[in-house]
């Protein structure tokens, strides 16, 4: 199919909602974190359905240990070496950010890491390189081992 007719989904977003260009180095880390935050949920979300139909709590219960700081923490680590200039750059900003919201049951480190993690995924979305920010999140989740998850 030609690049021209591929349907692309935040393109679409976009026209239908008249939504304007906007220059993504003005948004601050943890609006960048805010919107990765929904990308990578989505992303965790469409991994754990594509598993098998099951109770929507036990859904939820499967999703939460991927999306906790904890998780998004250690991913982050394993991913650093991967990292361009730019995007270590941005995950920096996020990651030293200041929240207003405290860490819950979370490590100070792994929350302003998984903001860091979140603010990355968060300015490649808004980019739009999309086949970047998955091969991140694959690279992640990659990284992660069975006993990591036994003891949760």
């Amino acid at each position: 199919m030609e690049e021209s007719v591929k349907f692309e989904f935040h393109n679409y977003i976009e026209k239908t909602l008249d939504l304007q260009e906007v220059d993504i180095t003005s948004y601050s880390p943890l609006v960048l974190a805010f919107i990765g935050d929904c990308v990578y949920d989505l992303v965790i979300k469409t991994m754990i359905i594509n598993r098998g139909n099951k109770q929507v709590h036990k859904l939820h219960e499967e999703t939460s240990r991927f999306v906790q700081a904890s998780t998004q923490s250690l991913m982050m680590r394993s991913m650093q070496d991967l990292l361009t200039e730019e995007e270590h750059a941005v995950y920096r900003r996020g990651r030293n950010a200041k929240s207003v919201s405290p860490a819950k049951n979370q490590s100070i480190t792994d929350y302003r890491r998984a903001t860091g993690f979140e603010a990355l995924l968060g300015y490649l979305y808004m980019k739009k390189e999309y086949k970047r920010l998955l091969e991140l999140v694959k690279a992640g989740l990659d990284s992660l081992d069975e006993a990591y998850f036994e003891q949760k």
